[in-house]
Order: C-alpha cells, then structure tokens, then sequence
C-alpha cells in the first residue's frame, strides 16, 4: 500500500461516518465559542493569576473564540485604580468592577474584596441572564466558583472552573482555620456541589488533581491537568553586561540568585534565608523581587542577622520582566512544607524562558522534581535542606558553562511543552469539550 494512502486512511480519514460527524461538531463548538471569563486580578494589576489569564484570553482570541472578562479594579501591589471601566485588548472585551480594593494589603482586606467581588460577579451574570455563553471561572478570589454554580442552578449556563489553589485547604494546612471549623465543612459541601455541576475543571499540576479526585471521585474524568507557562517570544535570553536592570541594580558582577513573585504563605523562604546566610561572606547575592505575607519578615530576619548579599525590590511591571527575569545567573522556586498539592508555582515557566537554571525547594514527592530532571534544567532540594543548595550555587558559580548549559535546555524544554500557544490551544480543547458536553444536556 502507498504511504501517502495509508496515512490518509490512518491519519487524515475518519473510520466512518459517525465519527466525521463527531469530528466536524468539534470543529463547530470550536468556532463559535463565546467566553465569559470572570477573575478578580487582571492587568494593570501585577497578580500573576490576572497576568496568565490576560495571555491565555489573547490567545484564545486569536484563535477565533469570542472573550468577553470581567474582572476588578487594581488592587494587588498596584498603586493607583484608574484602570477603565471598559476597553478592547484585541480581540478581547474587558469590563471592570467599579468596586475599589479595601486594604488591599491585609489579610481581612483581601477576604472583603474578594467578598464584594463576588457579589459583584454575580450581579453581573444575573443582569446577563439571557446569555448562553460558557463561564469561566478561576479561584482568585477563592469564592469566586460558587458563581458559576448559581449561574448554572438559576440559568443554566454552563462553567468551567481554573483551579489555582485548593481552598479550604490551604486555609486549614496554615492553621487559620481547623479542619472541624464549621466554615471549612460548608466551604467544602459547597466545592462538592461546584465541582460535579461544572463542565470541566483546570488544575495546574498533577498533585492538585489527584487531590480533588480523592475529596471527590466522581469528577475524576472531567479534571484537566494543564501547567502555567512562560512566553520565549517576550523573555529572551541576554547576559547580565548588556542588561539595564542588571546594571540598574549592581546585580552584572556577582553571581546573582533571583526570588521573582510573591513571598506567600505557601512559599518556603526559611531555607532561602539560611543559604544566603551560609553564603554571606561569598560574592553571591540575593535579589527578592515582589511582595506577600512572608516578605516582611525575610526583610526584618536579613536586618536581624546583617546580611548584606540580600535586595529586596518591589514587583516590575510586565514590560520589565523581560530585563528582571534575566538579570540573575540562577532563579529560585519555592514550595512550602505540605503545599504540594495546594498550589502550583506559575513562577516557574517565565524562569525556564529566561534561559537560567532553576533550583526548586520542593517536597520529595513533587512533580516538579520529575519535570526538573527531565529538563535538565537544574537542581531540586528538600525544604530544610539549605546546605545543598549551597554546594548548587558553589557548582555553578564555579562552573558558569554548565549553568549556560542549564538555563538552554530549560529554556528548550519549556518552549516545547509551556509556551502561550501550546497551553492555549490544551484550554480550547478543554473549552470545546465542555461546550459540546452541555449542548448535548
């Protein structure tokens, strides 16, 4: 048989008609996918949830479906809520809540913004009752999901939920409330009754799906695993010499370790904290760059101690990355004891785009140490364990074309499994899946 016939027959042909018609209704949900994406964090506002939303609804804009966001005023680490109430990034429709953030920084601040949020967001899918486009939804605020439940129970309106983090437990593994709170038991009935009412749901790493899939295992074959990622196209490698920010902030000379993001409560920052503390009388320097919880006490525990190799920046905006990203010979990424299977650290793919190796504190079962050793991209180390992260920076200090070496296949292997385009077009088939799934309901 000719190749080119067997491949048609294989490859390009249906196996019958059943199928062709399948093939041709995915084809159909495809073009004609309307969006209504409803997330609190979104630019100007630097949260890396609004960012990696903003780049994924471009893409799916390009790719011909029809987005419309309804998002918040800045409030995370931004300065000013001038954002307008309405305006076009391409192909994309973007609405504002008129809401202004309350304490944006504290703790009770956040929990009444994402409240009032919420409201906001379903306010705005009542007064849209009449329309049928699918939901997307994602966990910033933490409520924001239950939404999509109301929009379903009351309209029918199908949803599909981005997972970020697992609430309530990242509120029970940190202590704030217990596992027997009255809070926690509803928060997780209500998750219960989102989860198996939505379409589909997005978690970020295998950890978080196996997670879910044990508090509920009937929503197994409806859970998507699908990473972060980073953008090759807009982060590209260049050296610390020909960088302005590297050259801004004295970071061209010495051997610079680079925290990008925020400093949270699911982020170990100890073990970080006692390597530069190791590291101090050596021509190594640490830079911090953004905020969270955990960033004000790294900055009294550096003072206390009188460390010098530590710098503390506040978060860049988004055209600055490029620069920020690069300005540093290794990227630190970090997971906190039992966070696991919590949170998934988007931090991590814009450093592999940077072209810098990477060391990652993780537990020893994380998948990111599977994903680390298959990009041979650099190092992983158990929390608590900051003296082999030491002998890691003093390897690569010494040896600057095995750390070259690194940062090129990471940057490699991210743009063959993480880039906008690749992770887009996995949320798309996601996206029609569900669109087809509810049209036969």
């Amino acid at each position: 048989m000719a190749l080119s016939k067997w491949m048609n027959q294989k490859i390009f042909l249906p196996s019958s008609d059943s199928s062709e018609a399948k093939i041709q209704e995915l084809l159909k949900v495809e073009k004609s996918i309307s969006l209504s994406v409803i997330t609190q964090f979104f630019p100007p506002d630097y949260a890396a949830t609004g960012q990696l939303i903003e780049e994924l609804v471009r893409q799916l804009g390009q790719q011909g479906v029809k987005v419309e966001v309804f998002t918040g005023q800045p409030g995370y680490a931004f300065k000013s809520s001038d954002a307008p109430a309405v305006e076009r990034l391409d192909r994309v429709l973007v609405k504002r809540s008129r809401t202004a953030q309350i304490w944006p920084g504290r703790i009770r601040g956040k929990a009444v913004n994402g409240v009032l949020f919420t409201l906001r967001a379903l306010l705005h899918v009542v007064r849209n009752s009449r329309r049928s486009n699918l939901l997307l939804l994602t966990t910033a605020p933490p409520f924001l999901p239950i939404v999509g439940y109301l929009a379903h129970l009351l309209f029918r309106r199908p949803y599909v939920c981005i997972l970020y983090d697992l609430y309530p437990d990242i509120a029970i593994a940190l202590g704030v409330i217990s596992r027997d709170h009255w809070l926690a038991k509803i928060w997780h009935k209500v998750n219960q009754l989102v989860w198996q009412n939505s379409q589909a749901l997005v978690v970020l790493s295998p950890a978080m799906k196996q997670r879910i899939t044990t508090h509920c295992p009937k929503i197994a074959d409806k859970v998507f695993v699908i990473h972060s990622w980073g953008d090759p196209d807009l982060i590209l490698p260049m050296t610390k010499q020909e960088n302005w920010f590297a050259l801004k902030y004295n970071l061209a000379k010495k051997f610079t370790i680079l925290y990008s993001g925020n400093m949270g409560r699911c982020h170990d920052m100890d073990t970080i904290l006692e390597a530069a503390k190791i590291l101090q009388d050596e021509p190594i320097q640490f830079v911090f760059i953004g905020g969270g919880a955990k960033r004000e006490q790294l900055l009294q525990d550096a003072k206390r101690l009188g460390l010098s190799n530590l710098t503390f920046l506040p978060y860049q905006d988004k055209e600055v990355l490029p620069y920020s990203l690069t300005a540093c010979d290794l990227s630190l990424i970090s997971v906190d004891v039992g966070m696991e299977s919590l949170v998934a650290p988007s931090k991590l793919y814009p450093a592999l785009a940077a072209g810098r190796p990477v060391a990652v504190i993780c537990s020893k079962t994380s998948y990111l140490r599977q994903l680390i050793a298959d990009a041979r991209c650099g190092g992983t180390f158990e929390n608590g364990d900051s003296n082999s992260l030491v002998q890691f920076i003093r390897v690569l200090n010494n040896d600057r074309e095995l750390a070259k070496d690194m940062g090129k296949a990471g940057r490699k292997y991210m743009r063959s499994h993480f880039t906008p385009q690749i992770i887009s077009q996995q949320y798309l088939d996601v996206l029609s899946k569900a669109l087809n799934q509810s049209n036969h309901h």
